[in-house]
């Protein structure tokens, strides 16, 4: 047998796996890994400004691409507590991303040694599994067991790391007889959808909840099928945005307390049954659980079968892959349909579309400064259906999900339960790297743009092109607007004089200066008839000079963004809505006027 240390044995591995590319940073206790990825060859590394962010390029990396699973690595120590909250994010919206660390010495693992830490006790709760491994003839094994776990049932992450001497010893193995183990995944029983759609034939007004799952299972074509046949309208959640084009016949609207349609949630309310697949029933989704589920049967498709009943007990729950299942709700529906078996549903789906059409927000205004509705407009306007937006949390990402349009899977890349401040610019890199001559656009508030702003640098140095669009109002304005419950308005304001940048009046830190000072190009923008040349040029600078270039569009001090506490009865608009066509130039149907 070929003997080789154990790095170079796992960087075989990660090659046979299907992994082209890996984010990271070097270090003492990981540089033997490094030594192995340089002479293997066949791996792009991209060097991180910090170690999350490495994390965060990783899982945008998987999310934009079927198949991908992203990889990051660190040295010992603070690398891996730096690498947490990339797992806890992956974790929390089932997303695949592998975690390779250094690791003091196994002789002083027991006697504080320079950066030793317990990284896998510290990972194993945000990861599918976390190991240290402690002999070098495991490497492989552990390895190929880790790839197993990220695909089969519930897709996760998984951390491996690795002490210095194991990285360096040698091991018997012959990479050319390795093969990746098989995935196994939970399967629906034809049984099983019958009963489902026995329910949904009964009932009268029905709706599919379509959620990330169905995206992780790369199975949006078959949802789009399913509901084509059956004629049943469709509300994806905020991780299955993209499954079915906004603009489908079909597309019912998001639903939620926060991102959600006006049209979406009254959609909802108007339904007496509810098909999920591949959704969790997320908080923000469903707000409070009595107006929810009162007068609607429901079924629940999940690839997890722990996640059936975990937050209200469906009729009928199926613990099954998104893909599997939906192969048979189409082979079932269409035997039904030729059988004429299945209900006209023409009627109630097009009450949705009228919903959509009278039930809308306003993005049209004219005001200095800017207010956020009027940004989102003109981003309608200026990127187009091949548009891959990447965003994380905060008003910013709430008005955009209520205001932008998504035509594709994969081309909203939101963190969703997790939803850390400064993950948007590091995963726009990571998904830039998979998808290099596609469209990406970022969105961020000025907060989530300055958690992580040192990762620009890394587009610049690596040529990553993308536009973000960062609007600033000098507000952690998310944070602001729920204080209103507490009557308070505490330690939330961003607003300074900048010394060295007058001009910019309480606005504080100069992105600008800062954006162009890591080697990117950027645009101030500060009337709305600036926004779309500003978007314009942003996309010809990014071709021409392939690096992040920002678009600041400065925005008023305060906006409150539609959204409910409570339940999605409630959302209270705060803006006043839509009332004549030229309110929401940009919306997915006109608005028709009653």
């Amino acid at each position: 047998m070929p003997r080789m240390t154990a790095a170079r044995a796992a960087v075989e591995i990660l090659k046979r796996e299907g992994v082209s590319n890996a984010f990271g940073v070097p270090g003492a206790a990981i540089n033997p890994f490094y030594a192995a990825l340089k002479a293997a060859g066949g791996v792009h590394h991209t060097l991180a400004r910090h170690v999350e962010g490495a994390s965060h390029m990783a899982e945008g990396y998987t999310r934009a691409k079927a198949g991908n699973i992203g990889v990051c690595i660190g040295t010992s120590g603070p690398a891996g507590t730096d690498m947490i909250t990339g797992l806890y994010s992956a974790i929390a919206d089932s997303i695949p991303i592998l975690c390779i660390t250094g690791q003091a010495p196994t002789a002083v693992l027991h006697k504080e040694d320079f950066q030793a830490v317990d990284i896998a006790s510290i990972a194993k709760p945000v990861t599918k599994a976390a190991t240290t491994v402690l002999e070098a003839a495991q490497v492989p094994g552990v390895f190929q067991q880790a790839f197993h776990l990220m695909r089969t049932g519930r897709p996760g992450p998984v951390l491996i790391d690795l002490p210095i001497d194991v990285q360096l010893t040698e091991i018997e193995f012959d990479p050319e007889l390795y093969e990746p183990l098989p995935v196994q995944k939970p399967a629906a029983s034809r049984k099983q959808i019958e009963r489902a759609l026995e329910l949904l034939n009964a009932s009268e007004r029905p709706l599919l909840v379509a959620g990330g799952g169905i995206i992780n299972a790369d199975a949006s074509e078959l949802l789009v099928e399913f509901a084509e046949l059956t004629g049943v309208p469709v509300i994806p959640t905020l991780m299955g945005w993209g499954i079915l084009p906004d603009d489908h016949e079909l597309n019912a609207g998001m639903v939620g307390l926060q991102t959600s349609h006006r049209y979406g949630n009254a959609n909802f309310l108007e339904s007496d049954f509810v098909l999920g697949i591949g959704n969790r029933w997320a908080n923000r989704h469903t707000g409070k659980l009595d107006v929810y589920t009162q007068g609607r049967t429901f079924v629940h498709v999940d690839i997890e079968p722990t996640q059936l009943g975990k937050i209200f007990a469906p009729d009928l729950g199926i613990a099954s892959d998104a893909k599997a299942a939906l192969e048979l709700f189409v082979e079932v529906a269409r035997e039904l349909k030729a059988a004429g078996k299945l209900k006209d549903r023409s009627a109630w789906a097009a009450s949705t579309q009228e919903r959509k059409a009278t039930l809308q927000r306003r993005t049209h205004f004219d005001n200095v400064p800017l207010k956020p509705q009027r940004v989102y407009e003109e981003m309608n306007r200026a990127f187009g259906p091949e548009t891959r937006y990447v965003t994380t949390i905060g008003l910013s990402q709430i008005a955009g999900a209520q205001m932008l349009h998504v035509y594709k899977p994969r081309h909203w890349i939101n963190c969703g339960q997790a939803g850390p401040l400064g993950w948007t610019i590091p995963a726009a890199l990571g998904v830039a790297t998979a998808d290099p001559e596609g469209t990406v656009v970022a969105l961020s508030g000025d907060y989530d743009f300055q958690f992580m702003l040192e990762e620009l640098a890394v587009g610049a140095q690596h040529r990553i092109p993308y536009v973000h669009v960062l609007v600033n109002n000098s507000y952690l304005g998310l944070i602001r607007q729920a204080q209103r419950n507490f009557d308070i308005d505490f330690q939330v304001n961003l607003e300074f004089e900048n010394l060295n940048s007058p001009e910019l009046g309480v606005y504080g830190v100069d992105h600008v200066k800062v954006v162009e000072g890591l080697g990117c190009k950027a645009i101030r923008v500060t009337e709305p008839d600036q926004l779309l040349p500003a978007f314009e040029e942003a996309k010809k600078l990014a071709a021409e000079f392939r690096v992040p270039v920002v678009v600041e569009a400065i925005l008023e001090r305060v906006t409150n963004i539609a959204m409910s506490g409570t339940d999605i009865a409630s959302v209270n608009e705060f803006e006043d809505i839509a009332t004549d066509p030229s309110h929401a130039p940009t919306a997915i149907r006109p608005l028709t006027v009653s």
